[in-house]
């Protein structure tokens, strides 16, 4: 099942009022439009595309309070207090999903299952021992070493296992919770590109199309933020995740999740799907828009699968998806830094599942006025001093990316490109995004990010322009895909006019 399955709501097609806008349509703004119209709010929820067809579609769908950056480091950046915080709201997280399938008796493939951490071969095994001690601190229930994993094909070594984790079909979830929405007075309307976001009292949403939301509060769930140019992006960095999906014979994998230690780590878990049992496997990350080699991350996926599932049959699906990391580890879920009235979700750190619901059960409450224990642990305003190198290092690469300006182009001209593929060129002073069609026809634009000006790199694997410096991504014809940036790339030429390579 894909997004297409999803109901399809009509564009915005008038000016509307509501209480809340939610801008965004994956797991954090619809669960957060379940949790407002089942209070009674009046809700809008505008989509870019069809409903969750940003990275929602893509997730591998891991529910759980094991986080990927370990409670020894969460215990580090944000205390004991903090960790403990953490492993409640993710929990509490995965609680409620369940608890909304079996109210909502949504048919979604929800289980709980355990989880098992695991170190690779040769890596000292303290750090297991560590994120023991830490885990029991932060309250993580039930997590105790074993001796290894349930894996008949290899052998993990001593793992840590963390009881009553989960999994589900998200777009079968979210396909329900969208009826569910409409059903308590929702509305939702896709393909509605929005164009600009005003704070005020009313807040204003504008759209592509020139209708406008008012609202009481707008909330913000577009993965990283659109209404925002600098503060939270100087705070979290985009990145490229890579998966693969084969067939295995049936009951040759115990169902549960797993995860390495390695950096960046493997995640493994089963999906049953059209009648096969699916071994999803996923890892590889990079930054967005720099080293991609995404051929290389796919097969160098496929080669560790083999080593470890050596049951597994051909690869029969693969993609990526975009993960955002916060420099200190946690979700940006809360009141927008300088705004009144606008709200934001961002900052998966892989675990964009049980963020988005977190954010869902936080907004509602701040909307609602209501006090809620994580709303200092995942304030957007939050400073932290233990994470400063971080800060550092991750604006140092950002400011690294404008060099690009001074470089050469990746071709010297349109007439060096294959048919189907893209490339950076430079005409003096200016650098173009140039994208040769299968049948020759040439479109080009600036290369420069619409949002802060940094030139992006062309995705062969995906067929996109990426940004390096904050992860905007465009298709091929420069169409905006992700945030920040919120407008396409700019058209040369005549107009925006398509070039055959004879021009």
């Amino acid at each position: 099942m894909d997004s297409a399955a999803l109901p399809v709501p009509t564009m915005l097609r008038s000016d509307l009022e509501a209480e809340v806008c939610i801008v965004g349509a994956g797991i954090a703004g619809l669960s957060t439009a379940y949790q407002l119209t089942r209070q009674g709010h009046r809700v809008i929820v505008l989509e870019d595309g069809p409903l969750a067809s940003g990275e929602t579609e893509r997730t591998t769908a891991h529910l759980s309070n094991a986080l990927d950056d370990r409670y020894c480091e969460l215990e580090r950046v944000h205390g004991e207090t903090g960790a403990r915080l953490a492993a409640e709201s993710h929990s509490a997280a995965i609680d409620y999903i369940e608890s909304t399938v079996l109210r909502e008796r949504i048919d979604c493939e929800f289980e709980r299952l355990d989880g098992y951490l695991f170190v690779p071969p040769g890596e000292p095994t303290h750090i297991l021992d560590d994120e023991l001690v830490a885990a029991r601190r932060a309250g993580v229930p039930g997590v105790e070493i074993v001796n290894r994993a349930p894996l008949s094909s290899f052998n993990t070594g001593r793992a840590l296992r963390f009881p009553r984790q989960g999994q589900f079909h998200p777009l079968k979830y979210l396909s329900a919770l969208t009826g569910v929405i409409q059903r308590q007075g929702g509305r939702l309307f896709s393909h509605t590109h929005v164009d600009q976001i005003e704070d005020g009292a009313p807040c204003r949403v504008h759209t592509q199309t020139g209708y406008t939301v008012r609202a009481d509060a707008v909330v913000v769930a577009t993965n990283t933020p659109v209404n925002d140019r600098v503060s939270i992006h100087t705070k979290q960095a985009p990145y490229r995740t890579y998966v693969i999906g084969a067939p295995v014979p049936p009951f040759t994998v115990a169902r549960a999740l797993y995860w390495d230690t390695r950096d960046p780590y493997h995640y493994v878990r089963l999906q049953h799907w059209r009648g096969q049992d699916i071994l999803v496997i996923g890892g590889e990350d990079h930054k967005t828009g720099q080293a991609e080699e995404s051929e290389k991350r796919w097969t160098a996926l496929a080669d560790w699968a083999r080593a470890h599932f050596p049951m597994m049959g051909d690869i029969a699906y693969r993609w990526s998806g975009q993960v955002m990391e916060p420099v200190d580890y946690l979700a940006f879920i809360g009141r927008n830094p300088v705004s009144r009235h606008i709200y934001i979700a961002t900052g998966d750190s892989g675990h964009g599942m049980t963020h988005g619901t977190i954010a869902g059960m936080l907004l509602t409450d701040l909307i609602a006025g209501q006090d809620n224990p994580w709303t200092k642990l995942y304030d957007p305003s939050r400073k932290s001093l233990a994470t400063t190198n971080e800060f550092a290092r991750e604006n140092l690469n950002v400011a690294a990316r404008y060099t690009e300006w001074a470089t050469g182009g990746d071709v010297k001209s349109a007439d060096d490109l294959a048919p189907g593929c893209g490339a950076v060129i430079r005409h003096g002073l200016r650098k173009s995004a140039v994208f040769k069609d299968e049948d020759g026809t040439v479109h080009v634009f600036s290369a420069v990010c619409p949002h802060l000006r940094c030139i992006v790199h062309w995705n062969d694997a995906e067929k996109t322009w990426d940004c390096p410096c904050h992860g905007s991504r465009f298709d091929k014809y420069g169409t905006v895909l992700n945030g920040p940036a919120i407008k396409d790339l700019t058209p040369l030429g005549r107009a925006g006019a398509r070039l055959t390579t004879k021009e």
